[in-house]
């Protein structure tokens, strides 16, 4: 039985996989955020796919993709086979579209402490999903388009549901990334690369993210600018309607270039929360790369929680968001500009608080 509902599980990877990517092919979406205007074939097309990609990410069948297990690994399959149908070039190991590590054995205390609490697993791996857009005329230039495939997976029980599935965090920047990588694959080839990378285990300490930067597709000082996604699946009644707030907005010059061109961003305006340290982002930060999170996380109840299900999620909202990154990111791949850090706002010269994601050692 555990066999087959194993293989069930890979035929709808494969299924969905082939759905989404029918969809996208149709047509592509360049309405504004906010914009009234009346639906086209293309902006239905971008429904259903994100719809379809959340519809399977956030399923109670994924157990909520815990960090490092074998559901996180169907994720990363599933990212995969949706990035290889495209044409893109493969960005992980041995010529493949997954990159894989193992973790630290025993896991840092801490890591285990978190753990302890959830489903006793193994965790001894995590994957994650990588894709190439080869630019054309500054191909050696790269932007960087992210977000975290994995959540906590099963844990304790609240109102007898103990499937923390994720939909928000982060099955809407999963989505968000797939979606983007559709969109930019079937369009006009880009000036510049853009690597599309869905990182495993971000919730237990950034494992993937980490073996991203330590055996990278692209040299990392090739990297322009890191667009990570993370809960764009809700709007934020702290900013306003029809915006998508950046993390470290005041750091760099790249959000409010983007806004120039089009991008419905905002600072964030959670600074005590302290986000901008607080995702994949920040590891590519440190290294110096102009790298921030685009989000509308509104420090919702269901946040780490079973609840947080599709049931929460505003389609709307996540689909407009998504198709108001497609221009601006459009004009960030086709243009000569580079962003840097403001002075004195480098992350990469600063010493981590004790809120900062850390460093979690990667073995070999």
């Amino acid at each position: 039985m555990a066999a087959f509902k194993h293989l069930n599980l890979l035929s709808r990877v494969a299924l969905a996989s082939t759905l989404v990517c029918n969809v996208a092919s149709s047509g592509q979406m360049s309405h504004s955020f906010d914009s009234s205007q009346s639906k086209t074939a293309s902006t239905f097309s971008l429904e259903r796919e994100v719809r379809s990609d959340m519809n399977f990410l956030a399923d109670d069948e994924l157990h909520g993709r815990g960090s490092a297990t074998r559901d996180e690994h169907i994720a990363a399959l599933f990212a995969a086979a949706q990035l290889q149908s495209l044409g893109l070039e493969p960005g992980g190991d041995n010529g493949s579209f997954l990159q894989k590590t193992a973790l630290p054995n025993p896991l840092p205390a801490r890591v285990q402490q978190r753990l302890s609490k959830s489903e006793d697993t193994p965790r001894k791996e995590t994957w994650n999903a990588i894709a190439i857009l080869r630019g054309t005329s500054s191909p050696e230039e790269v932007v960087l388009l992210t977000a975290h495939l994995d959540h906590l997976g099963i844990g304790p029980a609240v109102n007898g549901d103990s499937n923390y599935n994720g939909a928000d965090d982060d099955a809407s920047g999963t989505t968000a990334v797939l979606a983007l990588a559709h969109i930019l694959a079937t369009g006009p080839r880009p000036r510049r690369t853009i690597v599309f990378a869905l990182f495993g285990s971000e919730e237990i300490g950034g494992f993937g993210n980490h073996a991203f930067l330590q055996h990278p597709p692209v040299p990392l000082n090739s990297i322009v600018a890191n667009l990570e996604f993370e809960m764009i699946g809700r709007p934020d009644s702290a900013v306003p309607a029809g915006t998508l707030w950046l993390t470290g907005f005041d750091r760099s010059n790249l959000g409010p270039e983007l806004m120039k061109h089009g991008a419905h961003l905002v600072n964030d305006p959670h600074p005590k929360e302290l986000f901008f340290q607080r995702s994949d982002n920040y590891a590519l930060a440190r290294q110096g790369i102009i790298a921030h999170t685009v989000s509308s996380f509104g420090l919702h109840k269901d946040y780490h929680q079973p609840s947080d299900e599709l049931r929460t999620i505003d389609f709307s909202h996540m689909i407009n968001a998504i198709a108001s990154m497609v221009t601006p990111i459009r004009w960030l791949t086709d243009s000569k500009w580079k962003p840097e850090w403001n002075a004195g706002r480098n992350p990469k010269n600063e010493t981590p608080t004790p809120r900062t994601r850390p460093t979690p050692p990667l073995t070999q």
